[in-house]
C-alpha cells in the first residue's frame, strides 16, 4: 500500500537526517491525515491507494503551478524547494498513461459505454475516474474524452 511506502520512506528519511525529504514527505502525511478526516474514517478506506493517489496528484498539481508562478516571478530558489518536493511525491506515484495509452483506454471505455455524444460526457468520464484514477490525469482525460465523443 502506498500509505505504509510513505510512512517507511519518513521513517528511512529521518535516519538519514534528510532534512529536505524527511519534510515533504511529513507534508504528504498530513495531507493524507486531512482528507482521511474529511472522508470522516479513522481508519484507511478499503480503496486507500486510490485515495493516496489522489492526495499525491493534487499535491503534485500544486507544486507545478507554484513552480511556474515562482519562475515567472524571479524566485528561484523557492521554485527549487518546490521541485524538491515535487520530486519526493512523485516518486511515489503510480506510473501514469501516456497520452496513446490514455486514448486508446478511453476510446474503450467509449464503445464498452455505447457513448455517441457529448451527452454522454458524465457517464464516460464517472466510468475512466473509476477505472483509471491515479493513472490518468482526469483535467486531461477531459479533453480527451471531449474528442472521442466529438
Amino acid at each position: 500500500m502506498l500509505r505504509d511506502a510513505i510512512k517507511t520512506a519518513t521513517i528511512e528519511a529521518m535516519k538519514a537526517r534528510d532534512t529536505a525529504r524527511t519534510s515533504a514527505l511529513r507534508l504528504i502525511s498530513a495531507a493524507l491525515k486531512n482528507k482521511d478526516i474529511e472522508l470522516r474514517t479513522g481508519t484507511a478506506p478499503a480503496d486507500d491507494d486510490v485515495v493516496v493517489a489522489d492526495v499525491l496528484m493534487k499535491m503534485a498539481k500544486q507544486r507545478r503551478e507554484s513552480i511556474e508562478m515562482y519562475d515567472k516571478g524571479g524566485r528561484a530558489e523557492l521554485a527549487d524547494a518546490e521541485r524538491a518536493e515535487l520530486a519526493v511525491i512523485e516518486s511515489f506515484l503510480p506510473k501514469q498513461m501516456d497520452e496513446a495509452e490514455a486514448m486508446a483506454a478511453i476510446k474503450a471505455v467509449v464503445a464498452e459505454l455505447g457513448a455517441s455524444s457529448v451527452k454522454d460526457m458524465g457517464r464516460v468520464m464517472a466510468a475512466v475516474k473509476d477505472r483509471f484514477a491515479g493513472k490518468l490525469d482526469m483535467s486531461k482525460a477531459s479533453g480527451m474524452v471531449k474528442a472521442a465523443l466529438g
